[in-house]
């Protein structure tokens, strides 16, 4: 597979994989950038990818970066989307947290999707074991 992208500021650093096996792409800043405690804001990359049809770029956490308590949200990158991408982050602690201009802060990983047909019906013809067991349904929080 190939997947194109573009720089849209020539100081954007292109997304990498940082191990041959490695799941997703680390993105890094454009700008430097301080997020206060319970802050959520928008980080800039400064890339735009074309994403293929009938895949689905998808943004999670750094695990060094969740550990330190800053979190990603709204992590879909649909195909067809050429715009920048932009990730939003939210800052759980109760200090501030910096991001330096070009560090790695997230991380991109195309899945291949699937787009079913839906069908309204009444009742499922196969009724799991599990239903509509939902929140704590196994005993366990």
């Amino acid at each position: 597979m190939i997947l194109e992208f573009r720089k849209l500021d020539k100081s954007a650093k292109e997304p990498k994989y940082a191990h041959e096996n490695d799941a997703g792409m680390d993105l890094f800043t454009l700008d430097k950038c301080v997020l206060r405690p319970g802050e959520i804001s928008k980080v800039r990359t400064g890339i735009a990818m074309n994403i293929p049809s009938g895949y689905v770029g998808i943004i999670k956490d750094k695990s060094s970066i969740a550990s330190a308590g800053i979190s990603t949200l709204a992590g879909v990158v649909d195909a067809g989307y050429q715009g920048e991408i932009v990730v939003v982050m939210q800052n759980l602690n109760t200090t501030d947290y910096i991001f330096e201009k070009g560090q790695k802060f997230s991380q991109i990983l195309i899945h291949k999707v699937e787009n079913p047909k839906l069908v309204l019906v009444k009742e499922f013809d196969d009724v799991s074991s599990r239903g509509s067991g939902g929140f704590g349904s196994t005993g366990t929080v």
